[in-house]
C-alpha cells in the first residue's frame, strides 16, 4: 500500500509481541541525519515501547546509505542479534546517483536476509524531495522508524514461531 493511504506509524499494538527477550542492532547513515536521526528515535521509541531493553538495542552509524550494507553485515555476523534495522534515506539530485546508490543498497540488504539467519529490515528512505522525507520521518505521514521497529519485532517472533513448529535443529543456519 502506498505511504500516501497508510501513516507509517498506525498500527495495533495488540498485534505485536513482547520484545521482551530480543535484542536489536540499528544501523544509520549520516548522511541526511535531520531524516536518519529522526527514524532511528521512532525505531528506538518502539522497540522500547514493545519491552526492548536499553541495552539489548546497539546503534552504530555509518556515513552514507551505501555503508548500509557493509554496516549490517557485520552486525549480523556477530550473531548476538535477533535482527537488525538498516536506516537510511536517499534524495534524488540532478545526478544517476540516486539510482544507483538505491539500487545497490537495496540489492545488499536483500542479499543479506537471502544469506544470512538473522532478519535485516530495510528502513531506507527513497524520496524525490526532502520534503517527502520529512513527512515520513515523523512529520505527516508517520515515522518510518517506527514501521521498521515493528517490523522487526514480528521478525524475530516468525523466527522463533517456525523454529517452534519444524525443531530448531531442523532449519538450516
Amino acid at each position: 500500500m502506498a505511504t500516501a493511504f497508510h501513516n507509517l506509524s498506525d498500527y495495533k499494538p495488540e498485534s505485536v509481541p513482547s520484545a521482551e527477550a530480543m535484542r536489536f542492532g540499528i544501523v544509520v547513515s549520516e548522511w541526511n541525519d535531520n531524516i536518519t536521526g529522526a527514524l532511528m528515535q521512532g525505531a528506538v521509541d518502539t522497540l522500547k515501547k514493545h519491552g526492548a531493553a536499553e541495552e539489548n538495542i546497539v546503534v552504530l552509524t555509518v556515513p552514507g546509505s551505501f555503508e548500509l550494507v557493509y554496516g549490517a553485515t557485520q552486525m549480523v555476523k556477530t550473531g548476538r542479534l535477533d535482527a537488525v534495522i538498516a536506516i537510511g534515506c536517499v534524495v534524488r539530485g540532478d545526478t544517476p546517483h540516486f539510482d544507483y546508490i538505491c539500487q545497490g543498497t537495496t540489492e545488499g540488504l536483500a542479499l543479506l536476509n537471502k544469506e544470512f539467519p538473522v532478519p535485516v529490515i530495510y528502513g531506507l528512505l527513497t524520496c524525490n524531495t526532502m520534503e517527502q522525507a520529512e513527512m515520513r520521518a515523523g512529520g505527516s505521514l508517520g515515522n518510518k522508524g517506527d514501521e521498521c521497529a515493528i517490523t522487526a519485532i514480528k521478525m524475530v517472533d516468525y523466527k522463533h514461531r517456525l523454529q517452534e513448529k519444524i525443531g530448531k535443529s531442523s532449519l538450516i543456519f
